[in-house]
């Protein structure tokens, strides 16, 4: 299962989010520009247990480096599929959470998710000798917040079956949920000894994910987060829609509706739209012309129910305009 987007669409544009996935993605430029040298740079710069355990490897780092590596280490990647697959899920989950708590609060969020994570981690792998790199753990507690903010969400998850993309749409709290639950599984199983994945940073930046979420919207935002919430107001709705129809049993068409903001009213847009169910092509485009009004009902020829005689309804679509969403 491939998770394509969530379908709560924020309000305002990502900007610490973006700062953060171009950071990670500089990061790992960096990563691999080191050459022969990168070995000693992922120890210098990833979060190693043992450096703080054992006082004869401590005495070769400075207490400046002790301290950098507890941030360092969630910027750093293992290779180009361990960033894009990062990447990709705090790119999924990170924009509703950063809409939830502002930019300012956010960052301090995915800092110390990070930073909550690999202690979690040195202290269950205490006498580890292998470097631990990755956003997982600060990603984990942005998963642990998205949770808990949109329990009702619904992430809509690529399945391919015989090169054939087929989209479903799966609750948040079953999708994080049974993620949370591997994770779980996997630690269980692992040693500390062995290198791989760091299960437990996953699991202890989801715990306090979801603690310091509690703690941080009890914080006033800053004038500063008001003011980049004005600048940053979104102008355009998700290219990808789903469309859920409703309509009789005796009706051979469907309705349904679908969500344009004031801009893209006035200067026509292009959308993909997918029906869940019951259609052979689950996936289509929509031209939505410029000038469309609020109410408008654009007809999709031949997407509507099979009938006996393998003719097709249509299908209906209200365009609903939303300067809010």
């Amino acid at each position: 299962m491939i998770p394509i987007r969530d379908t709560i669409q924020s309000k305002n544009y990502p900007v610490v989010n973006t700062i953060i996935i171009a950071t990670n993605v500089l990061f790992y430029l960096v990563q691999i520009a080191q050459g022969d040298g990168l070995n000693r740079f992922i120890v210098t710069y990833g979060l190693v247990p043992a450096r703080y355990s054992v006082p004869e490897l401590a005495s070769y780092f400075t207490p400046g480096q002790q301290v950098v590596s507890f941030f360092s280490f969630m910027f750093l990647h293992g290779g180009f599929w361990h960033l894009l697959g990062n990447m990709w899920s705090l790119y999924i989950f990170g924009d509703n959470v950063e809409d939830r708590l502002g930019s300012i609060r956010y960052l301090a969020f995915y800092l110390l998710c990070g930073l909550a994570s690999g202690l979690f981690h040195l202290f269950i792998n205490w006498h580890s000798q292998i470097p631990t790199i990755g956003a997982s753990g600060a990603i984990a507690g942005v998963m642990g917040a998205y949770f808990l903010l949109y329990p009702k969400s619904r992430i809509l998850t690529l399945i391919p079956i015989f090169f054939i993309p087929y989209f479903i749409e799966l609750p948040a709290f079953f999708f994080i949920g049974i993620w949370f639950v591997l994770q779980f599984i996997s630690a269980a199983g692992s040693s500390a000894q062995m290198g791989g994945v760091a299960w437990w940073a996953h699991i202890g930046g989801f715990v306090f994910g979801i603690i310091f979420l509690k703690m941080f919207l009890k914080i006033p935002q800053s004038g500063i987060t008001q003011r980049i919430r004005q600048k940053t107001v979104k102008q355009k709705t998700h290219r990808l829609q789903v469309i859920r129809t409703v309509g009789s049993a005796n009706d051979p068409n469907l309705y349904g509706s679908i969500e344009v903001t004031p801009r893209e009213a006035r200067s026509g847009t292009l959308k993909l739209v997918n029906i869940p169910w019951g259609y052979q092509k689950r996936l289509f485009r929509v031209t939505v012309p410029p000038g469309i009004r609020d109410g408008t009902t654009l007809r999709l020829s031949r997407m509507g129910r099979r009938l006996d005689d393998k003719s097709h309804g249509d299908l209906y679509l209200k365009v609903v305009i939303r300067s809010n969403f």
